[in-house]
Order: C-alpha cells, then structure tokens, then sequence
C-alpha cells in the first residue's frame, strides 16, 4: 500500500531553520505588532466607533480558536457580524460553499453592511496584532481554526498547527481555496519550506492583498 504523503511530508518545525532565525521571527512579530497597534490606534477607534453606530453589540468579537499544538485560545476580531450570528450559522448549514469542517458562504447575511467594507480590505483581523504581541500568534502562519472545526480534523490535517497560527498564510499570495484539504495542503507546505524571507514575501504579499481589497 502506496502512504499517504500527507502524513509525512511535514518536517518537525525545529528542524526547519536554525535557533537564531526563529528568534528573529518571534522578534519580528514583537517589533511590527507593536509598531502596528501604536501607529494604527487611531484607525482602530473609528472602526471601533463606526461599529458601535452601524450595529448593536460588542465591537470585538471573541473568537474561540484553537493555537499550537492544539491549544485553546482566545483572538479578537472586529465585529463583522450581527448578533447571535453562530446560532444563525446553523439555519444556513446548506449553503455552505466550503468542503470538511469549515464554514464558508460568499454572500453570508449574517455579516452587516460595515462589516463587509472591513472584511474586504481585512480590516476586522486587525485585533490580532495583539494576539501576536502576546506570543499567542505570529504575523505569518497557518490560520488559527475554530474549536469546532479542530475537533473534526484528522491526524494530517491537525499537522497545519505544528507552528503557531498566523494572521497572514500561503492563500494570501495563491488565493484562499474552497476544497479546505488544499487550504490545509498550502499551510503544510508554509510549514515545510518555511524562511524569513518567505515570511517577509508573505508580508508584502497580505499588504497588497489588504490595499487591493481582494478579500472579497
């Protein structure tokens, strides 16, 4: 019987790059999340205002995600969505547009008028530059799963949070597939050809993606 190359392909994170490059990656999250959350505070109160006039409810959403090697974390997001929009989720199961255990849906109607101009130009990840300041996240990695959906996942596919989870990823420069073992395909090989000039790539790459407005 011919093994499945998923369950191999992916090299111990360790072994990918040496000490000194993965402490000036940790060091590159600590310098530009921190940066990023000075500079951009401005921005981050008009979005803030902005949602608490558009919509009731909270201006953060807590997303309930799942971290290296499993672990349970909470990230932020901005609000996109209206209220009780994981309850509405399960009304909408049929239209989902995604393959395995995540949710997609183009034109979801959970998401309101001000939460589709800040998902278009991924305004609402912008809170995570704090998970990443804390250490929970990186700036570049495989994106962090629900519970849920972590639950549901097989052995090779649990191979994707080897690393820490990201704010940016490979979909950012190749398009975000909707066959979710292809999306999970592109983060085993982030994991396997990883490098700072690969991340550095990446971050230029999610800049044009933002500025661009390709989200959506």
């Amino acid at each position: 019987m011919i093994p499945d190359v998923r369950k191999t392909r992916v090299r111990v994170w360790c072994d990918s790059g040496t000490a000194l490059s993965h402490t000036l990656k940790r060091l590159m999250d600590i310098v530009v999340a921190g940066v990023s959350l000075f500079v951009l505070s401005p921005l981050f109160g008009l979005i803030a205002l902005a949602i608490k006039l558009a919509s009731p409810g909270p201006v953060l959403y807590r997303w309930p995600v799942v971290g290296q090697g499993g672990r349970p974390l909470k990230a932020y997001k901005f609000r996109t969505m209206v209220i009780g929009a994981d309850e509405i989720k399960q009304q909408l199961l049929d239209c989902n547009e995604a393959t395995g255990p995540v949710f997609k849906m183009k034109n979801d109607p959970r998401v309101t008028a001000l939460g589709r101009v800040l998902r278009k130009f991924s305004l609402d990840e912008l809170p995570q530059l704090w998970s990443v300041f804390k250490g929970d996240m990186s700036l570049v990695g495989p994106r962090p799963v629900l519970t849920y959906e972590w639950e549901e996942f097989n052995d090779w596919q649990r191979r994707k949070l080897s690393v820490k989870p990201g704010m940016i990823c490979l979909w950012h420069l190749r398009g975000q597939p909707r066959d979710f073992d292809a999306w999970v395909e592109l983060d085993l090989e982030y994991i396997e050809n990883w490098s700072l000039w690969l991340d550095l790539k990446l971050l230029l790459g999610a800049a044009l993606y933002m500025l661009t407005g390709r989200n959506y």
